[in-house]
């Protein structure tokens, strides 16, 4: 009977969702002797953090009976909770190897108080899960997320009365508890709302357009990552390193990360244009090219700056890394050519005009045309124009 029954629940719930596991591992177990009619309490080991049920099992038997296969080697083919108990609303038959002709009464209580006051009255009342009606065996799922009176409660007593009136017996009590994988480790609404307000002070949050979204991917990222009680242990430079790198990983997954690069593009140019230069080139070195996230357009916005601070080696060097990540953008040829001109290679600017004049840089401008702009531009800006008409005699 005991292999049916035990077949039966493994096939019902071989589907389940295996979102967490029997902690088999500190599964509590202790025999109880109690004299006839004597009341006794039992606090069984604190409950796992992210324990969100656990089962028990009461067996009375005689002195010389015993308990052949314990309540955690049977819950180790059952894989979820919710399937024996159906919610909480039945108890659950975990067929016992041998129980005599004992009974008791119990009461489980999160509060050694209470359970106390039993011990006094034999009144189960106040109990947050009692059985009056004298047993030899029992057992049960009580589900602690779902019931309000074991909410949050990492203590619980047994509380027994042996009802036999002429002899002593013997309890076997076992508690085994579901662990939840994600309530184990920790992030529960009031810990996740203390690394929001951490997380909301990173600077990529201020440049991101969905907050919210980004946020939430954050504290998911992070959490995955840490349990909260490694993240209490860390030091602070090790908590704003690491919070720092989530925040990047966190913008790919969130889908911020385009819209964060474009941010700190338009800041550049924004302090380039206040005149702040220095301070445009870092934040484009630091949050997009340190960070491996450049593109074309990033090494030639630099070369733009160090060639209009008369920088022609650091220009060069942006402007042929902008052509090496793409080629076929004949702007940055030009602007490559610019510099050859400042900086005194004249064959080299007059061989890049020569190949591509016959060009468009863009849909709507020629090579002339844009030449033409840029060398009254560099005019207003003070820069030599003594080889200008050179390059413009190769292209008119």
């Amino acid at each position: 009977m005991k292999k049916i029954l035990l077949l039966l629940l493994v096939t019902q719930f071989s589907f389940a969702q295996k979102d967490g596991f029997w902690d088999k591992e500190r599964a509590f177990t202790k025999e109880i002797k109690l004299a006839s009619g004597n009341r006794t309490l039992v606090k069984i080991d604190d409950l796992p953090e992210g324990a969100s049920e656990f089962v028990f099992r009461i067996s009375l038997i005689d002195e010389n009976g015993k308990i052949t296969t314990s309540l955690a080697s049977i819950l180790k083919a059952i894989p979820d909770p919710t399937g024996i108990s159906q919610g909480t609303a039945g108890a659950i038959t975990l067929t016992n190897s041998l129980s005599g002709d004992d009974t008791c009464v119990y009461g489980i209580y999160t509060s050694e108080k209470a359970g106390n006051q039993f011990l006094k009255d034999g009144k189960l009342e106040n109990a947050c899960y009692f059985v009056k009606e004298a047993v030899n065996k029992d057992s049960k799922v009580i589900s602690i997320k779902n019931t309000k009176c074991f909410d949050n409660a990492p203590n619980v007593w047994f509380a027994f009365e042996n009802k036999n009136w002429v002899m002593s017996t013997k309890i076997v009590l076992e508690v085994v508890s579901w662990v939840d994988y994600n309530a184990s480790r920790g992030w529960n609404a009031a810990t996740k709302k203390e690394l929001l307000a951490e997380a909301e002070k990173l600077a990529t949050v201020k440049m991101v357009s969905n907050k919210s979204n980004y946020l939430a991917t954050f504290l998911k990222v992070f959490a995955a990552k840490y349990k909260y009680s490694e993240y209490k242990q860390l030091l602070a430079i090790e908590k704003t390193n690491i919070m720092q790198s989530l925040a990047i990983e966190s913008l790919t997954q969130s889908g911020e990360l385009q819209n964060y690069l474009d941010k700190i593009r338009t800041t550049s140019f924004d302090l380039f244009k206040k005149g702040k230069s220095d301070e445009a080139i870092a934040i484009i070195q630091k949050e997009i090219i340190e960070k491996k996230y450049a593109k074309d357009n990033d090494y030639s916005a630099l070369g733009d700056i160090y060639l209009y601070h008369k920088q022609f080696v650091k220009a060069e060097e942006q402007y042929k890394k902008a052509i090496d990540k793409n080629s076929s953008e004949l702007l940055y040829q030009l602007k490559l050519a610019h510099v050859y001109l400042f900086s005194g290679k004249i064959a080299e600017a007059k061989a890049i005009h020569k190949l591509y004049k016959d060009n468009n840089v863009s849909s709507s401008k020629s090579w002339l045309a844009q030449t033409k702009f840029d060398f009254e531009d560099f005019e207003k800006r003070g820069f030599p124009t003594d080889n200008f008409k050179k390059i413009l005699r190769i292209l008119e």
